[in-house]
């Protein structure tokens, strides 16, 4: 490959060593992309070239803008992160907005400038941001001014972010303001194709957060194999869903997979089911992209609305129930597209085509991967046995400085943390989390987490957090409490606590259950028995 752009090694300094990368194929004439490589300058630069500049590529509630006036306003915000905020190739951005024009601008400034984003959650608390800060050592930050309060809480305990700018904001240094003194002409920076573009936090099962780095090489990568060999995606798409830019899946989904063929996207900053519909009825969307208690919610009110555009829908984020396809399908004649996708891998690598679904099943390898289901000793089960879901293809885990490393990729292949079993015929079917992940309405939510704030409450002895089964959801996060002597475990208390989650951490992972019990179940050594809590949710009535 060819040699770094980066002037800041930070992140490529902290990959973990080559021979603890899982094994990459670039075994399609695809994937065969030059050493250097912008994914933004592909995506962007390169859609004008190919003449598209006038077509529609961002659509939203209030205006839309062309590939040509997406290109200027990148180009605007790179010149600030290089002339204004002092940023050098290989710095940390922080990024924090809900899907909006200028949260997709800014993530394909921060490109063209060299930078690495590190996109967050809008909802993330100070304590969460600054996790992210400390172990990404971020040096800049690009916000949307409504999400600046947990921000600012988070500086005092960030010494490496020196520099922030706002966005919808009015003051005489904020983005808005120094982006329009720029000419819309930026050179884009030259990186390497395998120059770290993002790193995207995962909580992974024990609150502590994991880096995932992706080059610039796997943006382009995810763009061309799910939504070419799956989705069949045209220039005349239009691409809608609830999944948030600083997700991966939202990422690709609602930017990058539109951007690769000139189609476009609306962005939407809050949906409910019915405003997603509204959505696609309003935009005449064609592509949608959420999570299944989204569908399950959607299909009893599908009549009420137009969706004639729309010719397909992705599920990722948890496992689709059959229920929820059938019952969708019934309502609007759509066959939903299922797939399976990682943090770690970036995006989708095993999904199907609508004529090729099968029942129960997530589907098989998505062409460019490879797709496996092993025993614990790394061996291929065989035909109908439950076993670990593996995969490898041109993009894999390498965590950011961490030694779970090792737990992700074994032996080549990245060991996603699923239970499946795959039939003769290759079709994968999800059986169940072999961690202690609890996925709820898309969100990946670590029970450890929910436990030590929890734990910060005056009343709580000791608490346990496992997944609960949940129509709706699919899982809930249900604690197991043990009071202090002098508290009452009543609706009160119960209602207290999650109020404390809630203003303590994103609220989406507040205990939806809570239920108070006298002890909690540990083996002789002290150690927390989760898997009986687990089965406790299982069959509470």
């Amino acid at each position: 490959m060819a040699h770094t752009a980066h002037v800041d090694t930070f992140a490529r300094d902290n990959l973990p060593p080559r021979s603890a990368w899982p094994e990459l194929l670039f075994e399609l004439p695809e994937l065969d992309y030059p050493a250097r490589m912008n994914c933004a300058g592909e995506l962007l630069d390169g859609a004008v070239a190919r003449g598209w500049g006038e077509r529609i590529a961002i659509r939203a509630p209030d205006g839309r803008c062309t590939y040509r006036q997406l290109m200027a306003q990148a180009n605007r915000i790179a010149a600030v992160l290089v002339e204004d905020m002092g940023l050098v190739p290989g710095n940390r951005v922080l990024l924090r907005g809900p899907n909006n024009p200028m949260m997709a601008a800014c993530w394909l400034g921060v490109m063209k400038a060299g930078g690495i984003v590190v996109a967050t959650m809008p909802l993330l608390r100070a304590k969460e941001i600054t996790d992210v800060v400390t172990k990404a050592e971020v040096t800049h930050a690009l916000c949307d001014r409504r999400l600046a309060e947990e921000l600012q809480a988070a500086l005092p305990a960030c010494p490496t972010l020196k520099t922030v700018r706002y966005w919808y904001d009015d003051a005489p240094d904020s983005l808005d303001a120094l982006t329009a003194r720029q000419s819309g002409e930026f050179r884009t920076c030259p990186t390497a194709a395998d120059d770290v573009a993002l790193i995207a936090f995962t909580s992974g099962t024990t609150g502590k957060p994991k880096g995932t780095v992706h080059f610039h090489r796997d943006v382009i990568a995810m763009c061309d194999l799910f939504p070419k060999s799956c989705l069949r995606t045209v220039s005349d798409d239009i691409y809608c869903g609830t999944p948030p830019l600083a997700f991966t899946f939202g990422l690709g989904g609602m930017l990058c997979f539109p951007l690769r063929v000139g189609a476009s996207t609306v962005l939407v900053e809050r949906l409910t089911p019915e405003a997603l519909m509204q959505t696609i009825e309003d935009f005449r969307a064609t592509v949608c992209f959420t999570a299944p208690t989204f569908y399950r919610q959607m299909a009893p009110l599908a009549a009420k609305f137009d969706l004639s555009s729309l010719r397909a829908c992705v599920s990722a984020g948890e496992a689709l129930p059959d229920a929820t396809r059938q019952a969708f399908k019934a309502a609007t004649g759509i066959e939903i597209i299922d797939g399976i996708g990682s943090t770690e891998m970036i995006h989708i690598f095993v999904s199907h085509t609508p004529e090729t679904v099968r029942r129960g099943a997530t589907g098989y390898a998505v062409p460019g991967y490879r797709a496996a289901v092993l025993d614990e000793d790394g061996k291929p089960c065989p035909p109908g046995v439950v076993g670990r879901l593996a995969v490898k293809g041109p993009t894999g885990c390498r965590y950011l400085a961490d030694p779970r490393q090792e737990v992700y990729v074994q032996n080549g292949w990245n060991v996603t943390g699923d239970a499946y079993l795959m039939d003769a015929d290759g079709y994968f079917f999800y059986q169940a989390r072999t961690d202690d992940m609890i996925i709820s309405a898309g969100y990946n939510i670590a029970g450890p987490e929910i436990e030590g704030t929890l734990m910060q409450h005056e009343a709580v002895a000791e608490c346990g957090v496992v997944a609960a089964p949940d129509e709706e959801r699919g899982q809930i996060p249900k604690a197991y409490v043990v009071l202090k002597p002098g508290y009452v475990g009543d609706a009160a208390m119960a209602k207290a606590l999650q109020d404390f989650v809630k203003s303590a951490i994103a609220p989406y992972k507040y205990p939806r259950a809570v239920e108070f019990v006298g002890a909690l179940p540990r083996t002789e050594t002290g150690k927390l028995q989760r898997f009986k809590l687990r089965e406790m949710a299982r069959t509470a009535g």
